[in-house]
């Protein structure tokens, strides 16, 4: 009698992720891009410290003494104009209008994705309609708009306005970020007895927090970075950061360094608050990417 001998069975290994042979070529391209995107404001930052003479030169010397002339010159402590004023006004342009678009893109995209109303897409379609008008073409009828009702040279006016040119484009996105949220959350707040306020504040809002961040950042970029209306509307007491940059370009001198100084400085608080919400930032732009 022979007794039989089991043989062990090899247990199934998890197969790990497949990694396409092309990933390192995209990966390289990646990098590619960035750099060629990134050079310009490298270049802009370098020439920043570069004395007018050295940041004239054809072609310019990487190798020439750096100085900060151009942030003096920037800064009044040799041309006398300071751009504190411009810069409050641009900041305080920027974040009340977006705190203002906030306000009402996050209840318009909560009606648009979690509660639809009726025919949302024409809606979406009408908010989308607003920017295909050329900038320019409204130009005149706001100018004289804030002529009549006394607004010309007046902060206000710029965040009546951005709000507007912002409001479409966060409530597009708004809209897509909250299309995310699990509807048992919100269930489970209804069952609870939590009314519209209180989900939005403490549902909505805490759920869909890197798409708000996201959102708010680049209306903030949009608002600080915008310069026509600013240019037009306002004169000395609202005069924008942007528009005070416009200054520094002369018709007789050199003036390179002197742009590229301002230009630098009036960047740094776009990177700060870009670099502060980062983690969010990227979160929110990937919301819905991967299902």
């Amino acid at each position: 009698m022979t007794a039989a001998v089991a043989t062990p069975t090899a247990k199934p290994t998890k197969a790990g992720p497949k990694r396409s042979k092309g990933a390192p070529l995209l990966g390289l391209v990646a990098w590619i891009v960035g750099i060629l995107f990134f050079l310009p404001v490298a270049w802009m930052v370098l020439t920043a410290f570069h004395s007018e003479q050295d940041a004239a030169t054809n072609p310019p010397s990487l190798a020439a003494p750096l100085t900060l002339d151009g942030f003096r010159e920037f800064f009044g402590a040799t041309s006398g104009a300071s751009p504190w004023p411009p810069l409050i006004n641009s900041a305080m342009a920027s974040i009340v209008s977006t705190l203002i678009v906030l306000a009402l893109a996050i209840p318009a995209a909560y009606a648009l994705s979690i509660r639809p109303v009726r025919k949302w897409t024409d809606v979406m379609f009408f908010f989308l309609s607003t920017k295909m008008l050329p900038a320019v073409a409204g130009l005149l009828p706001i100018y004289l708009i804030a002529q009549k009702a006394g607004m010309l040279d007046n902060v206000w006016t710029l965040v009546i306005l951005y709000t507007s040119m912002n409001l479409p484009i966060a409530v597009w996105m708004m809209r897509s970020f909250l299309a995310e949220v699990p509807v048992e959350i919100l269930e489970a707040a209804a069952i609870d007895g939590a009314g519209l306020i209180t989900v939005l504040r403490r549902v909505i809002v805490p759920v869909a927090m890197p798409g708000i961040a996201a959102t708010s950042l680049i209306c903030f970029i949009f608002s600080w970075n915008e310069m026509l209306f600013a240019r037009v509307l306002t004169g000395v007491v609202a005069q924008t950061a942007p528009v005070f940059l416009t200054s520094f370009v002369t018709s007789q001198g050199l003036f390179l360094a002197k742009v590229c100084a301002a230009a630098t400085a009036i960047s740094l608080p776009v990177l700060a608050a870009g670099f502060a919400a980062q983690d969010k930032l990227v979160q929110g732009l990937s919301l819905g990417a991967v299902k």
